[in-house]
Parts: structure tokens; C-alpha cells; sequence
């Protein structure tokens, strides 16, 4: 008989695999406690596991196969459905040493589980209906969460906020679609009658809704994998300084030697709850070195993906032709002047780089803040200059739902696209059932979301790109 993969019985280790503290060994599915039951006994040497009460946890030891005690442990038993996958639950808290970790998880294997596949047990819990789609992709999103703000939104999804939302629109969508077709099948007793102008106004309020979450969905990817900032300059400007400083550590070499950055260096930094995906780039300057050119190359294809450009100057300098190169690459970009090196003589003012860059920037004068990368000086108002550019000061959610997740994004502009047919077919005066199709449309769209209406194959994409053991 073949065996069901979605409800045998699965084991992994549930901790990262290094030495820690304590780690754990996770058991789901229907034999879960029988085979924790059968590695585990009290020090008294009882089996007490398959009789245990849900949600307790209790003192024991594991045993190898010839009686041998591998480790001290407590064991976790949380009965289905009140479990993370909704099924029964057995946990080995266990000593965090890898080699510990592997033993009792092969022990496990042993005694009848098999090796969950990465992303497994939140495959299970959607699947038995604990969780929606959406809400299991915010677990991955919790555990990849690289600042504060990308934290609480993917709490707040976890929560339930936006399948909140989507069940909200579903729920609108599907009425008017069951009123349409019960009144195209009994048109003696239910009338369509003035409905069109009825429907329009609640199409449009939908289509305001759907398109107020797609418009979160630049600020989401911020929040979530940090600002794309690209450093530019002329060398020995003081790029890979600044970098150092915002890192707070010598991660970029720095020298007085002109093109000593001569290939693109990635940094995540988190500066005062900002997060800056930054890149430290070559220097904009002609030269004759073939490496140094690829770089510069490079420096310039990445300014043209960035979020935020900040071009450092050297305020010691006078401004030149690699200077109105720097500056053309701003164009319409969100981008901050450093006027560096200001524990120096500067040549260069704030009126004249503000002059300068309404010559050469094409597009709105950048905000410019006087910094010394020697003293650190500078650096809180860039911090300030940044969150104006960005989250108009202050960054914070609110509360609000906020789309972070590309499928999510592509998904409600689908949405979008069925509802604006609808609204287009009642202005031109067309029959209901066009609208009921488009309308349809629309709601299967919001289901591919929160996995109502979903492919297996998207289901399986989106548990591969889970960690082993969640």
C-alpha cells in the first residue's frame, strides 16, 4: 500500500544546526508519539508518552538501539489539532551539539519517521488547514526578517491582517456574482433592473481597495529586504570610508591610493531601523586600466537600479569632469550629496554643488549634508535625510496591511485588471453575464493569495524555498 506523504510521519531537526544551548528535534503526523514513545523512558525507565496528556512535557532520557543512553532530555506531546501542523506533535528538546542533534534525529529515523522535506511541517499546517497560504509565507518571511519594521509586517500577516482583507474582497465579489447568476436563472422573481448603476459604485470602491494595497508594495520590498543604496563618487572620495562608518567596521579596503575599489562590494546594513541594502562601487573616473573600467562600468548599471544614490564629494577638491559623470547618474533617482572631508579646507560649497547639480543631476536638486568620514561626523543627519526620503520621517506601518511578497503584488493587480473590465463592460452598457465572468476572475485571483484557489506546483514552489525543520 502506498504511503501518504501529507500525513505519515515526518522528523527534523527543528533548531539551527550549530552548537547551541539546546536543540530540538521536531515529530508530526499520525505515529508521531508512538515513535518518540519508542526512543524515549522516564528515568525510572517507563513508556508513558502514547498516554500522556496534550501539552505537557516531560523528563527522560533517549536510548540507542542497544540501550545505550545517547542524552538527557525533555519531551514535548501536543495532540492534533491543537499543534503547529494541526497533527500530532512530539518535541525532543535536546543538548544543542550538532553531533547530539544528528544522533537522536537518525535514533528518530530509526524508529519509524522519515526525513521532512525543507518547509514540511508548514506545508502540513497549511494543508490541514491551520493556516492560509499567506499566513505560511509570513513564517519564512519572520525568519528572513533583517530589521524591525520587516518583523512587525510579517507578524502582522502571520496575524491574519491581510487574509483579513482578501476574505474581505472575496466575500463582496462572490455576493454580487451570486446575484447576478440567480437572477440571470429566475428573472420572474429577481430583477436586474437599475443593478448595473448598483454595481458600479461597489466595483469601484473594490478597485480603490485593491489598488491602495498594490501601491504598499514599493514601500513592502523596502521594508523587507532594505533600500538599494549605491554609493558614487569620484575615487578616493571617500565611498569605501563611508561605508566603513555605517558598518562600523574596516569591511572596505581604504587607502590614499586612487582606484583601490575596483569591483562592486554588498553590505545589509541596519542604521537606526533603516535598512540599507548598500553597494560600495568604483570609482567614476576615465581611465586606461581595463579593470578598473569594468568596474566603473558596473558602478553605473548599479546606480541605475537604485533606490537611494548617495554621491560622496570631495569637498577638498575642486569639482571636474569625473564630478558632471557622478552627477548625471542621479537623474531622477532618490539620492543624498555627501559634501566629505569637511575636517578639511573645502573648496567646494553648498551653493556651489547645489549649483552644480541643477546643471548635471538631471532632475530635482538631491538634499546635501557636510560629512567627515575620519571624525564619523554627519552621519545622524544622512539618518534623518534618509527616513525624510523614504517614510517621510517617521517609519512606521501603523497597523495598515502592507504587500511585501511579489506573488502577492502580481496577484492583485490581476484583480485589479478583471474588476477595471467589469467597470469598463457596465459603462458600455453590456449584458451582466460579461460582468459575472471578469468578476469571477477576480475572486479566483484573491484566492491564489491566501491559497484557496492555488496549483499544486505553486504549493510545492513556495515550501521548497523553506529551511529544513520549519
Amino acid at each position: 500500500m502506498e504511503i501518504d506523504r501529507n500525513t505519515d510521519t515526518i522528523a527534523a531537526v527543528a533548531t539551527a544546526l550549530s552548537d547551541s544551548g539546546i536543540g530540538i528535534i521536531r515529530i508530526s503526523g499520525r505515529d508521531s508519539i508512538a515513535v518518540a514513545d519508542s526512543v524515549f523512558q522516564t528515568k525510572s525507565g517507563r513508556k508513558i508518552l502514547l498516554d500522556a496528556e496534550s501539552h505537557t512535557i516531560h523528563y527522560g532520557f533517549i536510548k540507542d538501539t542497544s540501550g545505550e543512553i545517547l542524552d538527557e532530555v525533555m519531551v514535548s506531546v501536543m495532540r492534533a489539532p491543537k499543534s503547529y501542523t494541526a497533527e500530532n506533535v512530539a518535541e525532543i528538546n535536546c543538548h544543542g551539539g550538532v553531533l547530539m542533534m544528528r544522533k537522536i534525529l537518525q535514533r528518530v529515523l530509526e524508529a519509524g519517521a522519515r526525513m521532512a522535506e525543507p518547509g514540511e511541517f508548514t506545508k502540513r499546517a497549511f494543508l490541514n488547514g491551520r493556516i492560509d497560504l499567506s499566513k505560511a509565507e509570513a513564517v519564512m518571511d519572520i525568519i528572513h526578517s533583517q530589521n524591525e519594521f520587516a518583523l512587525a509586517s510579517s507578524v502582522g500577516q502571520l496575524r491574519g491582517k491581510l487574509s483579513e482583507q482578501i476574505k474581505e474582497l472575496r466575500g463582496e465579489i462572490l455576493y454580487e456574482t451570486a446575484f447576478i447568476e440567480s437572477a440571470l436563472d429566475d428573472p420572474e422573481h429577481i430583477s436586474l433592473e437599475g443593478y448595473p448603476e448598483k454595481l458600479l459604485g461597489r466595483v469601484e470602491s473594490l478597485l480603490e481597495r485593491v489598488n491602495r494595497l498594490i501601491q504598499t508594495a514599493d514601500s513592502g520590498r523596502i521594508l523587507k529586504e532594505g533600500i538599494r543604496t549605491v554609493i558614487i563618487g569620484k575615487p578616493n572620495a571617500g565611498k569605501s570610508s563611508l561605508l566603513n562608518v555605517l558598518l562600523g567596521e574596516e569591511r572596505a579596503i581604504v587607502t590614499e591610493i586612487a582606484g583601490t575599489t575596483r569591483d562592486v562590494l554588498e553590505e545589509y546594513i541596519s542604521l537606526h531601523g533603516i535598512g540599507l541594502r548598500v553597494t560600495d562601487t568604483a570609482g567614476i573616473r576615465d581611465t586606461e586600466d581595463r579593470i578598473e573600467r569594468m568596474g566603473v562600468e558596473k558602478a553605473r548599471e548599479y546606480a541605475q537600479k537604485a533606490d537611494l544614490i548617495l554621491y560622496v564629494v570631495d569637498a577638498s577638491l575642486p569639482l571636474d569632469g569625473d564630478d558632471v559623470e557622478s552627477m548625471s547618474l542621479i537623474g531622477d533617482h532618490r539620492a543624498v550629496i555627501l559634501l566629505n572631508k569637511s575636517d578639511l579646507e573645502s573648496v567646494v560649497s553648498e551653493e556651489e554643488i547645489r549649483k552644480f547639480a541643477a546643471e548635471h543631476a538631471g532632475g530635482p536638486i538631491p538634499d546635501i549634508v557636510k560629512t567627515s568620514m575620519r571624525e564619523g561626523s554627519g552621519i545622524e543627519e544622512l539618518e534623518r535625510v534618509i527616513r525624510n526620503l523614504f517614510f517621510q520621517g517617521e517609519i512606521s506601518s501603523n497597523g495598515e496591511v502592507v504587500i511585501t511578497n511579489i506573488r502577492h503584488k502580481e496577484a492583485l493587480q490581476r484583480v485589479s485588471k478583471s474588476l477595471t473590465l467589469v467597470k469598463k463592460s457596465i459603462e458600455d452598457g453590456m449584458g451582466e453575464d460579461f460582468y459575472s465572468i471578469d468578476l469571477m476572475d477576480a475572486y479566483r485571483e484573491l484566492g491564489r493569495i491566501t491559497g484557496e484557489q492555488v496549483e499544486d506546483d505553486l504549493v510545492e514552489e513556495i515550501f521548497s524555498k523553506f529551511c529544513m525543520g520549519k
